[in-house]
């Protein structure tokens, strides 16, 4: 069949006679020589593609095949036509109309995908990412198929060049979210998923979000929104999806290999953040240790290890260990070195916390959820140059600080890391020797982002976490920053919710300017320090 031809009027005859004298759909795969590469046949209402599985196509181009199929009942392309050929990014796919009474071919109906960028997504409907070429029977089909698939091609190519030149080696993620409860909190918990990304440095291209009756155990979302999510993810070339929410070895498994992308989840892309900032020895080995954990359940068995056995043969013990099983031995023996290495640390930790304690300084903590301001308050307060940036976990290593006040006495400020909500529970366990600086405290001050319209939520988190690392009897004074970006009405609600339900005091500051920070000192001053101390404030 000539290549230039979506198909020839011989072979639309031929699939046309076949299928009305069989009563079952038949199809061809065409490669773009014109040859047939595949033969498929269906019943009257569908047919199956092969399996292409493990054979992905590249972003910017199409697998190089073209779909030719027949419809006995007058149906033009249907929603299966056009699913396989968006998942299997098909060059085009096409269905023959058969006349039920003679058994010739009538019109050919065909569609290809669009190039289409993350821009230009959200102004279309996800239901219509195809092209319909005009209707015709097949000896009338003037389209030249090989220069429209080029064309294609190379507009796809210079889209994905123009991503790769604005994202230079960034990975280009699709979020997704699943809830059964409200669908409102959990587009609140999307936007905190898009920042956590968009700290660990990487391309968000689209977000999902969808609520269920019930979560499905081995794929999370529903079968049609898995087919929507993959098609979201081949048309915006997606390396990786992101769920915001813990995902068990299973759910990452199978829905890897539903989309051949690589999956993380929530608590993995907090440890990536992690790992990202840590800088200190300490931090480092922490943030291994927590990346172990929780990587040591979720080693997979791989296609092929069964087949390559270590340590065995002659003189060995049995058929020896999989590949696997080795990963998974050095993995916990890598686990406790690091434990012994954090405690080694944690106990030299502990005694310059004694040498302090004996000095009979006033010890105060600044925590709180990630980017409450609590770095930026401790630059404040003592005059430092720790690093603060407006983004998430900017703070892993424990910061200790002097100020000194008026009559000669001196207070620590603690600056911890942040909090957030659903903190992985390995990370907490790794991190424990670090927030044991909490333990140890005279006070606690919970600096809030009041501007935040999730405020009340994070708080609520913090102290919940608080409690787990049995903090919680520790005097605490909560800091409502950034009052400055926040309604009147929105600080009060903020009191309200502390007073009402905490039985806390607080104040309402900014960070930025010194001025606004004398209340906080004069209360700080009360219960960590002496009654009658009257604190200096920096202007």
């Amino acid at each position: 069949m000539p290549p230039e031809q979506i198909v020839s009027p011989e072979l639309a005859r031929q699939l046309s006679e076949i299928s009305h004298e069989t009563g079952r759909q038949v199809g061809v795969l065409l490669n773009r020589k014109g040859k047939v590469e595949y033969v498929m046949v269906g019943d009257a209402k569908q047919i199956e593609m092969p399996d292409f599985k493990r054979t992905r196509v590249a972003a910017d181009r199409f697998r190089g095949l073209r779909c030719v199929h027949t419809h006995l009942l007058g149906e033009k392309l249907n929603q299966d036509d056009l699913t396989d050929l968006a998942l299997l990014r098909l060059d085009l796919m096409a269905a023959i109309q058969v006349d039920e009474k003679t058994g010739l071919p009538n019109n050919v109906y065909s569609a290809h995908l669009l190039p289409t960028t993350a821009e230009n997504l959200e102004e279309e409907s996800l239901s219509l990412p195809y092209e319909f070429l005009e209707p015709n029977i097949p000896s009338q089909l003037d389209i030249n198929f090989i220069s429209l698939i080029n064309s294609l091609e190379n507009e796809m190519a210079r889209i994905r060049q123009t991503g790769r030149n604005r994202h230079t080696n960034r990975d280009r993620v699709i979020l997704v979210g699943v809830t059964t409860g409200y669908k409102s909190d959990a587009e609140e918990s999307i936007k905190e998923l898009e920042e956590l990304a968009l700290s660990a440095n990487v391309v968000v291209l689209d977000k999902l979000v969808q609520r269920r009756n019930q979560i499905n155990p081995k794929t999370v979302l529903g079968g049609g929104k898995l087919e929507e999510l993959l098609i979201r993810a081949m048309r915006l070339g997606a390396d990786m999806i992101v769920f915001d929410t813990e995902l068990t070895p299973g759910q990452v498994r199978s829905i890897s290999e539903a989309t051949e992308l690589k999956v993380i989840d929530r608590p993995q892309l907090i440890l990536d953040i992690f790992a990202q900032r840590a800088q200190s020895r300490e931090g480092k080995l922490q943030v291994e240790l927590a990346q172990l954990k929780y990587l040591l359940p979720r080693l997979a068995q791989g296609p092929n290890s069964a087949l390559s056995r270590l340590a065995g043969g002659i003189g060995g013990r049995g058929p020896g260990e999989t590949k696997l099983e080795t990963d998974r031995r050095r993995a916990r023996d890598k686990i406790t070195q690091l434990e012994k290495q954090v405690d080694k640390l944690s106990r030299q930790r502990q005694e310059r916390r004694k040498s302090r304690l004996n000095r009979q300084v006033p010890i105060v903590s600044l925590v709180g959820y990630t980017n409450a301001g609590k770095s930026t308050l401790l630059n404040t307060l003592t005059n430092s140059d720790v690093y603060a940036k407006k983004e998430m976990f900017a703070t892993l290593d424990p910061t200790s600080r002097r100020l000194r006040l008026p009559i000669e006495q001196e207070i620590i400020i603690n600056d911890t890391v942040g909090f957030i909500r659903d903190l992985p529970e390995t990370l907490v366990a790794a991190f424990r020797a670090t927030l044991e600086e909490i333990s140890d405290s005279d006070l606690l001050v919970h600096v809030v982002d009041a501007s935040n319209a999730n405020a009340e939520a994070q708080i609520d988190s913090v102290e919940k976490i608080l409690r787990e690392l049995q903090l919680h009897e520790i005097p605490v004074v909560i800091a409502l920053n950034k009052s400055d970006l926040a309604e009147k009405e929105q600080l009060e609600a903020l009191e309200r919710h502390v007073k009402l339900d905490k039985n806390t005091e607080c104040v309402a500051i900014s960070a930025i300017r010194p001025k606004s920070t004398a209340k906080l000192l004069e209360k700080i001053g009360k219960i960590a320090g002496k009654p009658d101390l009257q604190y200096a404030v920096n202007n």
